[in-house]
């Protein structure tokens, strides 16, 4: 794409400190994503998604060490001062958290959470102001404008998650990051708030990173797709193509996790992943991958390939990908 990318990362490392050692949960991660571009990141739990979500805005303890480049509209987030960061939160990048019942205050009504940000950072905004925008808002992702006075546990889940995303988009974000934000829902409210998302990207030309461990979900709506392993970006590339014709067995191993619809012999025999993500404080040597692959080699215990060429417009991090000839 032309010009300056809205999102810059570069090389980002994520370290958590502890009382005897540094636990490495994101490893040299680097991609830019464009005005109006979307990028999804999958992987199982803790391979990192979260951890670099947070870091991009700055959300980590303040022992995690940070290294790398973050760059936000030009801007070094890593070496902004408290109070720019602070309204940068609001009004050039949101985060929508997964578990909207535990990111919503259960002892104030709907109204006074999202008008919250609005007051706070555009302070020519009145409050009568900031309410019916709130309503606006809320219209806007599919609630009735009277759900305003509805305090949290008064909603259904994905209402909540709408909520959350009205909350998201108060102060016209440019990059809005979506954390598993379909965690817990059921098959068709997940459908609902997929096609929220599509929509508002749409109609407000919204950047958006989208992280889930779900690839189907991934390609509904995200150009790219990121796919993370112990911390590391494994494999990157369009978000069809690389669902259709994964290259890193990790990759094949995700997409196969989920049963086709209208397909007994996938429902009756689903193909797994046997085993969990390693402990990133506990690395095996080689790709990191390797003990749970079952095209494992003997190179692939000693070597941890980086990132090659495995397609047009596609990179793998798998000393079984063969770089095309030019």
């Amino acid at each position: 794409m032309s010009g300056a990318p809205l999102l810059h990362i570069d090389d980002l490392w994520v370290r958590y400190r502890t009382a005897t050692r540094e636990i490495p949960a994101v490893q040299g991660v680097s991609f830019d994503l464009y005005r109006g571009g979307s990028i999804g990141l999958a992987g199982e739990s803790g391979c990192g998604k979260s951890t670099l979500a947070n870091a991009i805005l700055r959300l980590l303890p303040k022992e995690t060490e940070v290294d790398g480049r973050i760059e936000l509209e030009g801007e070094d987030v890593l070496a902004m001062k408290p109070g720019r960061l602070r309204a940068v939160r609001w009004t050039s990048a949101s985060i929508v958290f997964q578990g909207a019942l535990h990111a919503l205050n259960p002892v104030q009504r709907i109204s006074k959470q999202i008008a919250e940000p609005m007051l706070l950072h555009r302070t020519e905004t009145s409050k009568g102001a900031a309410i019916r925008r709130v309503r606006d808002l809320l219209e806007k992702v599919g609630l009735p404008g009277d759900r305003a006075d509805s305090y949290p546990h008064q909603l259904s889940g994905g209402q909540r998650q709408r909520v959350l995303i009205a909350m998201a988009l108060a102060c016209d974000p440019h990059l809005l990051i979506a954390d598993e934000p379909t965690t817990a829902l059921d098959v068709m409210v997940q459908a609902q708030v997929l096609t929220l998302l599509a929509d508002l990207r749409r109609e407000h030309g919204l950047s958006m990173l989208f992280i889930t461990h779900d690839l189907s979900v991934l390609t509904d709506v995200c150009d790219e797709l990121l796919v993370m392993y112990a911390g590391r970006v494994v494999e990157e590339g369009p978000a069809h193509e690389l669902f259709r014709s994964a290259r890193h067995p990790y990759t094949r191993a995700l997409a196969a996790a989920f049963p086709t619809i209208g397909d007994p012999s996938s429902r009756m025999r689903p193909s797994g992943l046997p085993g969990d993500p390693p402990d990133p404080a506990h690395l095996p040597d080689g790709c990191a991958f390797h003990p749970r692959c079952a095209l494992a080699i003997d190179a692939c215990r000693i070597d941890r390939p980086e990132l090659r060429v495995a397609a047009p417009g596609r990179r793998a991090a798998c000393v079984l990908v063969e770089e095309p000839v030019r």
